[in-house]
C-alpha cells in the first residue's frame, strides 16, 4: 500500500513538473511564463512529500521537506517580483505621476468652474 502511495505521488509530481516546463516552452511572452514558472514547486513538494512516506521522518525526509517548502514559498515571490520589474522596464515607472503635477487628468474629472 505505501509503494502505491510513493508511485502515485511521484508521478504526479513529475508530471506537473513536465506540464510547467511545457508550458513555459508554449507561452510567447515572459509574463505568460512566469505563471508556469512559479507553480513548479507544487510538483517538487508532491515528490517531497513521496520522500517522505517512503522514508518516514529521517534526515532526507526533513531535507526534501525543507526544499520544496523553500519552492513553494519563494517561487511566486521571485515571479512576482520577477514580473514587476519586467514591466518597469517596459513601461517606465511603477506607480504613474498624480494628477496636478505636469500630468493631464483623468478622464471624467474635469473640474467645474462656478459662474
Amino acid at each position: 500500500m505505501r509503494s502505491i502511495a510513493v508511485d502515485v505521488l511521484l508521478f504526479a509530481g513529475v508530471a506537473l513538473l513536465l506540464l510547467c516546463a511545457l508550458g513555459v516552452l508554449a507561452m510567447g511572452s515572459a509574463f505568460d511564463r512566469l505563471h508556469y514558472a512559479s507553480a513548479a514547486g507544487w510538483g517538487a513538494a508532491l515528490i517531497a512529500v513521496a520522500i517522505l512516506v517512503r522514508e518516514s521522518l529521517s534526515l532526507i525526509a526533513d531535507k526534501a521537506l525543507l526544499s520544496a517548502a523553500i519552492l513553494v514559498v519563494c517561487g511566486p515571490v521571485l515571479a512576482h517580483a520577477t514580473a514587476r520589474a519586467g514591466r518597469i522596464r517596459e513601461r517606465g515607472a511603477w506607480n504613474p505621476e498624480p494628477p496636478g503635477r505636469g500630468s493631464p487628468e483623468p478622464a471624467g474629472r474635469e473640474e467645474e468652474t462656478g459662474s
